[in-house]
């Protein structure tokens, strides 16, 4: 019987290029995606499924990462004076949310390279990594049914998602087998980011990953490849067709996920998530219907 699985493994060491000159000094991670920083989400998620163990890998200029999981005894203390209590539990319950620890990755090597430095404090068991720029929404359940997968398999189970086809070129893209489960596929074969036309299906992995921690002797001896990067996708392709520790299998997911690596996607995520707020829903909803209807 495959253990519980507790940790979570979150890269966070990107420089965040693409939101520049916003992430000039401030991490990506805590651009905010309505009123909390992207990285809560993720942590959120992790903790709603029972990863209350959570390492951060970091780069430099990260700290605001370390400090937004830290108390501010400062503010707290303002908050509390004016008996503001209801933003005082929002900004104490970060400080609370999971056991964080914090790694530097040092060099910018990837992925693969990522994880890989998570191995000491992983050890030898099972765990979960969760992509910052993928949000799931709260309301849809990914991450705990991967987890029951891994449980039942004791294998590695990625997270896949039916795309455009004419997007296939922009994600790593799955070689699937079905299985008695509606939701489950076993992979046969990964292609990062294939030539348009030539994709093998239109599943693609998104940031979600339970692996067995047979990965990390795997990652060790992977050669870089584009931009001298280690992909986590070339060991994951060796587990699959090696049939390494059970294989790899994929939960596809059909919930509701929100892209925040790119700008356009950030903003759609905001708006998203903001219209189904109790707080924001009402007046927004009607606001963007009259906006909307002055576009040409």
């Amino acid at each position: 019987m495959a253990s519980k699985i507790t940790k979570a493994v979150i890269p966070a060491a990107g420089l965040g290029t693409r939101f520049l000159p916003a992430t000039k000094a401030m991490p990506k991670e805590m651009l905010p995606v309505v009123d909390k920083p992207a990285i809560q989400y993720v942590v959120e998620e992790a903790v709603a499924a029972g990863l209350t163990d959570v390492l951060m890998v970091t780069g430099r200029n990260k700290n605001a990462l370390e400090n937004h999981f830290d108390r501010m005894t400062e503010l707290e203390a303002t908050l509390e004076l004016k008996g503001d209590t209801d933003r005082l539990s929002k900004v104490e319950f970060s400080n609370d949310l999971a056991d964080m620890h914090y790694v530097r990755q040092g060099d910018p090597r990837g992925l693969g390279h990522a994880v890989l430095r998570a191995r000491m404090h992983v050890g030898d068991q099972p765990f979960a990594v969760l992509l910052g720029d993928d949000l799931i929404d709260a309301r849809d359940v990914l991450l705990s049914r991967m987890l029951e997968e891994q449980a039942a398999r004791n294998a590695t189970v990625i997270a896949l998602m039916e795309v455009d086809p004419a997007q296939s070129h922009m994600y790593g893209i799955a070689t699937v087998e079905a299985t008695v489960d509606d939701d489950v596929v076993r992979i046969t074969g990964l292609v990062e980011k294939p030539a348009q036309g030539t994709a093998p299906s239109n599943l693609a992995i998104i940031g979600r990953y339970v692996l067995r921690p047979e990965i990390f002797g795997i990652l060790e001896r992977t050669d870089p490849g584009k931009g001298g990067e280690i992909q986590l996708t070339d060991a994951l392709l060796e587990m699959a067709e090696k049939n390494v520790a059970g294989g790899v299998y994929g939960v596809v997911f059909r919930g509701r996920r929100y892209d925040t690596g790119d700008r356009l996607d950030y903003i759609k995520a905001i708006v998203q998530l903001a219209v189904d707020r109790e707080d924001l829903g009402p007046d927004l909803r009607p606001w963007l219907k009259q906006f909307s209807s002055t576009l040409e």
